[in-house]
């Protein structure tokens, strides 16, 4: 399945905001910064990395639903992108 390119450049643009998170969070590691505000910048990356996921996994769900024969051909049957969106969840 090709992800459209509109998603792929979202999935870029959250991916590199959230290299930048983890990076922040090594600097704050360094500077020995209050527990506080590491766990708050951990847990935004994660947010992050979640909203990534599922925009990924909705990305399918709509080409499962929009191409349904070439989703199954391509491998992607709608209960595998189901599946796929449960590991997420």
């Amino acid at each position: 399945m090709q992800l459209p390119e509109d998603v792929v450049q979202d999935l870029r643009k959250r991916l590199r905001r959230v290299e930048g998170q983890v990076r922040g969070v090594e600097k704050m590691l360094a500077e020995g910064r209050e527990c506080r505000e590491i766990l708050t910048q951990l847990s935004a990356a994660t947010k992050a990395l979640e909203k990534a996921g599922f925009k990924l996994v909705a990305s399918g769900l709509t080409f499962c639903v929009e191409h349904p024969e070439e989703a199954v051909a391509d491998g992607y049957a709608i209960d595998q992108v189901q599946h796929m969106f449960m590991k997420l969840a």
